[in-house]
């Protein structure tokens, strides 16, 4: 607010839309969550690591984007030089529509078209994609913090560690399920976070 970081002229404006914001978004220090946000977000200096954890926090918190994530931008980001349309998203969006999620089939064309465009502006503005009109896929570089910010919420979720180091969700940041053990190994042998894991028995603190 002070730093007018939302680019209104005035302090009622910014406040409003702060106000729009917080019914939207996680944004209360409270929220274990946001708090969790917020510590990772003092410690880092990479801005790319910046974008990438505010990044995981909005997927986390909006169902559309971790969806979409997942299911159509991983398979992207796994590919190189692997280009970016409006039209192959709103395809996707279609086929959600007519099999998993029927509520999608009631939007707009005009509706479609704009989620397609602020995703892959989204995605753009936080590392995962490059180029201004014609967007390509970029896989980020393995970063601790949204790393953290991904597991602290796995944890809150009370998600099992076994299911935890093979989670769907690291997809967000061009990890397989099957590539998150060897992720965190990663990350411990930095000292970035603690994770050991024998045959069954898993350890992992973060």
């Amino acid at each position: 607010m002070e730093g007018n970081l939302l680019a209104r002229a005035t302090t009622s404006a910014r406040a409003k839309l702060y106000t729009e914001l917080k019914g939207r978004y996680i944004l209360d220090p409270v929220n274990p969550l946001f708090s969790s946000f917020l510590d990772e977000w003092g410690k880092v200096t990479n801005p790319e690591e910046k974008n990438l954890l505010v990044f995981t926090l909005l997927a986390l918190n909006d169902r559309t984007i971790m969806l979409t994530s997942c299911e159509w931008l991983f398979p992207h980001l796994r590919k190189a030089d692997s280009e970016l349309r409006v039209a192959d998203l709103e395809i996707f969006f279609a086929s959600l529509g007519k099999s998993s999620h029927p509520e999608i089939a009631q939007w707009t064309k005009s509706t479609t078209t704009r989620v397609a465009q602020h995703y892959l502006a989204t995605i753009r503005d936080c590392g995962l994609a490059l180029g201004a009109i014609n967007k390509r896929a970029h896989r980020p570089a393995l970063y601790p913090a949204p790393v953290r910010l991904l597991l602290r919420a796995l944890e809150i979720a009370r998600v099992p560690l076994p299911e935890i180091v093979a989670h769907d969700s690291f997809k967000t940041l061009g990890i397989a399920p099957g590539e998150v053990v060897g992720a965190l190994s990663e990350l411990n042998r930095h000292g970035a976070i603690k994770f050991r894991q024998q045959a069954d028995v898993i350890e992992l603190t973060v």
